[in-house]
């Protein structure tokens, strides 16, 4: 499986950075009131596919990020915002 399908770091858990960009499809997806069925069909996706993304178990590609952004009619940066500094690497 190509690497951008398994964003599991060395010991075996998910990088933090995608389980926060798939918090925020999740966030952004319930605001709107869309089942992930729904957000998958409009992307063209399964509504497992979606569950994956949103837990952070597989990447999310720059292509469908940039598809989820326009479907849920946010900004690609939405998906960044309020990211914790230690994830960030942004100190206060």
């Amino acid at each position: 499986m190509p690497a951008s399908r398994q964003p599991v770091s060395r010991t075996g858990k998910p990088n933090p950075v995608d389980i926060h960009v798939g918090s925020r499809v999740r966030l952004r997806r319930t605001l709107l009131g869309l089942s992930q069925e729904k957000l998958g069909e409009a992307v063209g996706l399964t509504f497992q596919q979606i569950q994956k993304y949103e837990r952070g178990a597989n990447r999310i590609g720059a292509s469908r990020l940039y598809a989820l952004s326009r479907v849920l009619d946010v900004p690609v940066a939405f998906f960044f915002e309020e990211m914790p500094a230690e994830i960030s690497g942004k100190g206060g």
